[in-house]
């Protein structure tokens, strides 16, 4: 992976996150985001034709980043474990504003997408994983995320963990 493309791609994703804290999406513009994350129009538009495929993007780097911690956490067990229920929490913690900012401003369609979407190329080939299942847990596990960081996690994310890995075994 090229750390300067992902840089520069992060940090534009970060300037749409800070223009949307502030103003309604359909009121973003390129030249804004642009501004706000220091690159020039012609930067953006290397990467995204839209704000919205950059959203898209700086969630595929955070599911990314995701799976390094993964693949270097083996024991966290399988998707529906307590230990990989509590470990995904805790990493998706890290970028709360992201997934707040995105919920407050109505575009779940963004996080549900890229997670149905994750969830569909690492899991669905998956011995007795049925694409039903697959959906069922990944917009419950969102679901609950959004509505922990929401409540300002006043529950222990060890809690959460519980009830989710009771639910799904």
């Amino acid at each position: 992976m090229d750390t300067k493309n992902t840089f520069t791609r992060m940090c534009i994703g970060e300037a749409v996150i800070r223009l949307l804290k502030n103003n309604n999406y359909d009121k973003i513009r390129v030249t804004a985001v642009a501004r706000t994350a220091g690159v020039s129009r012609m930067t953006f538009y290397k990467y995204y034709e839209t704000i919205y495929d950059a959203l898209t993007d700086y969630l595929n780097i955070i599911i990314s980043e995701y799976l390094d911690e993964c693949s270097r956490n083996p024991d966290k067990g399988s998707f529906l474990d307590y230990s990989h229920i509590l470990f995904a929490l805790e990493f998706f913690n890290n970028y709360r504003v992201f997934f707040l900012t995105l919920a407050s401003r109505g575009l779940h369609s963004i996080l549900i997408s890229g997670i149905n979407d994750f969830m569909l190329k690492y899991y669905v080939n998956a011995k007795d994983y049925s694409v039903y299942r697959l959906y069922c847990y990944s917009g419950g596990l969102l679901n609950a995320f959004l509505k922990w960081e929401e409540s300002g996690c006043t529950e222990p994310v060890e809690s959460i963990a519980a009830t989710l890995c009771e639910l799904y075994n």
